[in-house]
């Protein structure tokens, strides 16, 4: 009674035409309801479940419950009809812990019983679809079985053979781990996601298949497997770097070796920043933000010098963000700006810090600013933050929820580098902020560029009807700060006004000074 119960219960949890219940022997125990064509369930007691659809290792693959009581994903799938046609539905998973280790399926049909051929493989993914994909394949882990790389190339095109062309992305798709888990990099080069276990020949599948249709396609294969307990976020950025190296000068020399390698050297790398964090083992230089009117230093922007590096702090950047490390670091360089300007003689001064768009996708990175201003909030009145475009906010609505609670603060918040990126104009649209910062490249451009000068002018007749403030970077001459304040930029930053240095100036020696001291205006 208890088990009829409990196969009531497994049958319940989704509409379906069918239930079957499958032993640890993958052969059906017990099928009820109707199957794809005339004849009932039962007949298939006895079958083995997968060779009840056209991909059953890819239905047992993607309807899998993750435990006892859970149900699995819901995946689409061709079921075979005993007329040899076969009809698409709806498979979904369910562990009934009554009836442990056996797994409860519900079919659910969709639509008639069509031809095998009428199926037509779905267009492989291009690049980008790829690493959505891998994301998401990666992102399942460590619940799915170990993952293999594998890239295919050819000696030659498939040509205008739409056959062969079907042919290689069905072939592929059938080898890839869900079925979509497959791409054409380029025209003689492709990758697959496959289960480890799998010991299929795909190059030669390819070639026996292109030389039936009078096409030598000479394919070749390496693989390599994705180690057990690799980050994601690390797997992500080696396969990315394998992609490019693949692609590069139509070159796809060890791809496999190439993002082995790769794998090591993120993992390397990615502990490496994770202890520079911890240690606090970078330093900060104060670069100067002057108002371009009295020419007195308003603020400074504190800027990350990793020791040993001499090629610039944004390579790393960008790897903490693409590892999503990138938190721990705004908020230890939130910690160093703090102490410096806690320091005794340091007065009112006032420090900007670049945050990544990847701190603001939870709350975690504003409540511990908050919770170190705590024991004293007049600090965030002196405190600056950049929100940097090097990383695209997922969540804006979200994100500005956040910088509200900052700016409720009293925390200045900035807009940097803007007008680069194609998000700028977004997030000056939906996110309330104090202040912008011109991108430089418009500044560079100032003198010999008449488009640059009407861009600044409309950026800041645009800044100033929403009652932001403007702030301009790499200013290096004082031709260009006068342009700039002929048009109604209000701060100025670059090596006119000084470098970044290790300890704050504030005061700039080399150019003449109307008033000392700090302007007490915005932030």
């Amino acid at each position: 009674m208890m088990n009829f119960k409990a196969r009531l219960l497994g049958l319940a949890f989704a509409a379906a035409d069918a239930l079957v219940e499958v032993g640890a022997d993958g052969c059906v125990s017990m099928a009820l309801g109707a199957a794809p064509g005339d004849e009932s369930a039962a007949s298939w007691t006895g079958s083995r479940f997968s060779d009840l659809f056209k991909d059953g290792r890819q239905v047992l693959e993607r309807a899998c419950p993750s435990g006892p009581g859970r149900r699995s994903e819901e995946c689409e799938a061709l079921i075979r009809c005993i007329d040899g046609r076969v009809r698409r539905c709806r498979v979904r998973a369910f562990s009934v812990p009554e009836l442990a280790p056996a797994i409860s399926y519900a079919i659910a049909y969709l639509g008639p019983a069509i031809a095998e051929i009428a199926h037509e493989p779905v267009p492989l993914l291009d690049v980008s679809g790829f690493m959505i994909e891998a994301d998401r394949l990666f992102a399942e882990r460590p619940r799915d079985p170990d993952l293999t790389l594998s890239f295919v190339t050819l000696s030659a095109e498939a040509g205008e053979s739409a056959e062969v062309g079907r042919m290689i992305a069905s072939t592929l798709q059938d080898a890839s781990i869900g079925g979509g888990g497959a791409a054409r990099l380029s025209p003689m080069h492709y990758a697959l996601l496959r289960l480890a276990g799998d010991a299929r020949d795909i190059a030669a599948e390819l070639n026996e298949a292109a030389q039936r249709e009078g096409v030598e396609l000479n394919a070749g294969e390496v693989s390599t497997a994705i180690p057990v307990g690799a980050p994601p976020l690390c797997a992500l950025r080696a396969l990315r770097f394998a992609i490019e190296s693949c692609l590069k000068d139509g070159g796809m020399a060890e791809p496999d070796k190439t993002f082995s390698q790769s794998l090591k050297q993120t993992l390397k790398e990615a502990e490496g920043f994770r202890a520079m964090v911890r240690g606090r083992d970078f330093a900060l230089h104060y670069q100067p933000i002057v108002d371009l009117d009295s020419r007195a230093v308003h603020h400074f922007e504190a800027l990350a010098r990793f020791p040993g590096d001499t090629a610039g702090p944004a390579s790393r950047i960008h790897m903490a963000e693409e590892l999503a490390l990138i938190e721990g670091f705004d908020l230890a360089v939130v910690e160093k700006a703090l102490g410096r300007m806690k320091r005794p003689g340091s007065g009112l001064l006032k420090v900007a810090v670049n945050i990544s768009a990847g701190s603001l996708a939870s709350d975690s990175y504003v409540d511990a600013v908050l919770r170190m201003t705590a024991a004293n909030p007049r600090d965030r009145q002196r405190l600056i933050i950049e929100i940097t475009e090097t990383a695209a906010l997922a969540d804006i609505d979200a994100a500005n929820r956040r910088i509200a609670a900052l700016r409720g603060s009293g925390v200045t918040v900035c807009i940097d580098d803007f007008g680069v990126g194609a998000a700028s104009f977004t997030y000056l649209q939906r996110l309330s902020v104090d202040a912008v910062k011109i991108d430089g490249g418009f500044v560079r451009d100032l003198a010999g560029d008449p488009r640059a000068r009407t861009m600044i002018r409309s950026m800041v007749e645009l800044c100033q009807s929403m009652g932001l403030e403007t702030i301009a970077e790499m200013v290096e001459t004082e031709e260009a700060a006068t342009a700039l304040q002929s048009l109604g930029v209000g701060y100025g930053q670059g090596w006119l006004f000084g470098r970044p240095e290790a300890e704050p100036r504030t005061t700039i020696a080399a150019l003449p000074v109307r008033r000392k001291g700090a302007v007490e205006a915005w932030g």
